[in-house]
């Protein structure tokens, strides 16, 4: 029986992907093979030797120790796409809120007194107060074109915005998915003309305190900016600043902290930018898939911390090495192989850019047995050793 510890309130539509005879689900399961997680940080988690996999129900996973869990032989996966719609969604929302002061016409009524005078006919007097500009005609800059920024894109050219878009990681898959009436742009500096900015990329080194006072003040003057990526993507200092001097009119966020609480003009919202009860259904159930794919078929889909590796369904056995990435070591693992005797009738290797654990798996024409899977652990170099047995 596999164990499959869920962190946080992961969709129960991730039970109907795991069959009930093979996988248990719970909270409380100790040694799990499986860890299904939201937005729990895992940076500091004492995790098991039996551990084989983490599966991220969202897209982000600046709060997992990817590195430390590929050097155990732990692969982490997340789930690209899946709450993207409802991302889509909420930031229609953002960039309303971006433009007029609803959140403090909202207020305004709420607290209206209602004992001595009529809000029909006061309201009348001070909605100018809470104006702003339309977003039709204006120039918006998306920064990050994978699921969630290519539908910003599109339907903001729908809104009658003029979009632009950065990504210099942008795939061949995902330009076909964007409307050919949005602007490619080179630098990050070619957005700086635009009315909006709004940000749709994970945190790594290279986008954390992406908006900093120096991109900022190249800025247009009034600029509206929309953070529904990652806090850290926004210097906290930087934008309060500019908020201070009215070099940012306005700050849209799904990352309320103590610092911003209070600041004026800002609009903050509690991560809700992928929490609707659809996004958290699709996002369990890729979640789920991902993780049975690679228990019962040893296939990498989705990985953050190893490549892609996926051969097609087969009643033949799997060995599965995870292995440092240096010279010679497929050759070892092939050797041994061959030494025993079997046919390597198929094999996959992956690993990420500068990655330094990589991931080779091998179908083989007989099943093994002990002495070839400890002979492949004994190999210097070798991390882990995994058999998928024929069908």
């Amino acid at each position: 029986m596999i164990k499959v510890k869920t962190i946080n309130n992961i969709s129960p539509a991730c039970r109907s992907i795991l069959d009930p005879a093979r996988y248990e689900v719970g909270e409380d399961l100790a040694d799990p093979e499986v860890i299904f997680v939201r937005a729990s940080s895992l940076l500091d988690y004492d995790f098991g030797e039996s551990l084989l996999c983490v599966a991220r129900a969202g897209i982000g996973v600046n709060t997992i120790p990817l590195d430390k869990l590929a050097e155990r032989g732990v692969v982490v996966f997340n789930t690209p796409g899946g709450n993207a719609n409802g991302v889509k969604e909420i930031f229609l929302m953002a960039l309303g809120m971006a433009c007029r002061d609803i959140l403090g016409a909202m207020e305004w009524v709420l607290n209206f007194d209602t004992s001595e005078r009529d809000v029909s006919v006061v309201m009348e007097k001070v909605k100018k107060q809470f104006a702003g500009p339309e977003y039709m005609g204006k120039k918006i800059g998306v920064i990050g074109m994978g699921n969630v920024g290519r539908r910003v894109s599109n339907i903001c050219q729908h809104l009658g915005m003029d979009v632009y878009g950065y990504d210099p990681y942008l795939s061949v898959d995902a330009a076909w998915a964007i409307s050919n009436k949005v602007v490619r742009v080179d630098r990050l500096e070619d957005l700086c003309g635009c009315d909006f900015i709004t940000l749709h990329v994970p945190l790594t080194d290279e986008t954390r305190d992406m908006v900093n006072a120096e991109f900022i003040s190249k800025m247009k003057d009034g600029v509206r900016i929309i953070n529904y990526a990652r806090q850290q993507v926004v210097n906290e200092e930087a934008i309060r600043a500019a908020l201070n001097t009215g070099k940012v009119a306005r700050f849209v966020t799904d990352f309320p902290t103590n610092t911003l609480i209070g600041t004026k003009n800002v609009v903050m919202t509690p991560h809700l930018g992928g929490t609707t009860w659809e996004s958290e259904e699709n996002c369990a159930i890729m979640a789920a898939q991902e993780a049975r794919d690679y228990i019962e078929n040893g296939n990498i889909t989705n990985s953050v911390n190893f490549g892609r590796a996926v051969m097609s369904p087969s009643r033949l056995a799997r060995l599965c090495v995870f292995h440092k990435n240096v010279p010679s070591m497929i050759a070892k693992i092939t050797g041994a192989v061959s030494g025993a005797g079997i046919n390597i009738e198929n094999m996959v290797n992956a690993s990420l850019k500068g990655g330094k654990i990589s991931y080779t798996m091998l179908e083989l024409g007989d099943q093994p047995d002990q002495s070839l899977t400890e002979a492949v652990r004994a190999i210097n170099g070798v991390v882990r050793v995994r058999v998928i047995d024929a069908r």
